[in-house]
């Protein structure tokens, strides 16, 4: 009797524990960590001899009077001073004059590429490094030419009021004017589409990106109101380039810029990122939700990429302060469009410096202040 008694207990006492692991047990929550990788001085590093990284892994970044590329191991493969205008692309990179007669476009090794005569092209004006193409802007910025491999000009096209914002991805340049206007351009120069978002009392694109593909257009347009769009193409017509884009979401946003805004498609074209005023827009594409995140200060830097559905940016405050600001992107199962701060921020990090930068290589955050780079991993654990 006492031993079916023991049973009996032994039994309720397993049954319990189950009922406890099933009903009360939690999975442990998964953190993510930086954990510093290098530090690297601007100021006692030079120029590497014999660098050979290959120019895709390298990361352009500017700093205070400087600019170059560094590697995800913390390799410089150009330090420069700053000494007059400069632009960066991921593998060539230019240093001109305010009104320049000749540009002169390098390579990641410092090799000279192409040579420009801006005194040849009708409309001599400044250049812009996109999607490993090479063009001048009018001074007016009312043109546009796309340059050769030989400095020659391949085409060349007259806008009916400057362009306020560009952006080229997939053989495609995306372009927007102060009149409102949307043009999309292929890779001769000929124009498949256009669009004039309206909507609201000033019709100014102020801010404009391609995804990778082509096959999406982000825009900020309008003052009073402002509005975000997303456009998809809906496929190629007769077998040739020409191409249409339909609008699949638009938004009044609360903000009122009246310069340029930074927008952006992120986390391998899965969402889109743009400014805000007190924080950033994030639509997901896949789910067709479009998000809020609240931040404090002004964005003074802005993670590009995006990768693994983190996100980063770097916020200024009075008397030089800056902060470091993780992000968890909004994932597909949260269905609110009103988030708190701490939905979504997983890291606050403060600094004193006037000048930041901030870039993303593969799983390395590189972040720079005063005249310092620092890299950090990124990992969640």
């Amino acid at each position: 009797m006492a031993q079916k008694k023991r049973k009996v207990l032994i039994f309720i006492a397993l049954l319990l524990f189950i009922m406890y692991f099933l009903l009360a047990g939690r999975s442990v929550k998964r953190e993510v960590v930086l954990e510093a990788e290098w530090i690297n001085s601007l100021l006692n590093s030079s120029n590497e001899g014999g660098f050979s990284a290959a120019a895709d892994s390298l990361l352009p970044f500017t700093l205070g009077s400087r600019f170059g590329y560094v590697d995800s191991s913390g390799q410089i493969a150009i330090n420069r001073i700053k000494t007059n205008e400069i632009y960066l692309s991921q593998n060539m990179w230019t240093e001109y004059a305010s009104e320049p007669s000749n540009i002169e476009i390098q390579n990641v090794f410092e090799e000279v590429i192409v040579n420009i005569d801006n005194t040849n092209i009708g409309n001599a004006g400044y250049p812009i490094l996109l999607d490993n193409r090479i063009f001048i802007i009018g001074s007016g910025q009312n043109s546009l030419s796309e340059i050769g491999m030989y400095g020659n000009v391949l085409w060349t096209y007259e806008f009916g009021a400057p362009l306020t914002c560009i952006d080229a991805a997939s053989g495609l340049l995306l372009t927007g004017s102060i009149d409102g206007l949307v043009e999309v351009f292929n890779s001769s120069g000929e124009r498949i589409f256009n669009f004039e978002p309206g909507g609201s009392q000033y019709s100014v694109i102020l801010g404009c990106a391609i995804s990778s593909d082509g096959s999406r257009i982000g825009i900020i347009s309008g003052v009073d109101q402002q509005r975000f769009l997303l456009l998809e193409r809906s496929g190629v017509a007769g077998g040739t380039e020409s191409s249409e884009y339909k609008v699949v979401y638009h938004e009044f946003l609360n903000s009122d810029f009246r310069r340029p805004v930074r927008i952006m498609f992120i986390d391998e074209d899965r969402r889109i990122v743009y400014e805000q005023t007190n924080g950033l827009g994030c639509y997901n594409i896949r789910t067709r939700r479009g998000f809020f995140i609240p931040l404090d200060g002004e964005i003074a830097a802005i993670d590009e990429s995006g990768d693994s559905g983190f996100f980063f940016v770097i916020t200024s405050h009075p008397f030089q302060e800056k902060r470091l600001i993780g992000i968890k992107l909004p994932q597909e199962r949260w269905l609110s469009s009103s988030l708190s701060a701490r939905d979504v921020i997983f890291l606050r990090a403060s600094f004193t410096s006037d000048d930041v930068f901030l870039g993303r290589t593969g799983t390395s955050l590189v972040i720079g202040g005063g005249s310092v780079l620092i890299s950090f991993g990124l990992e969640e654990k």
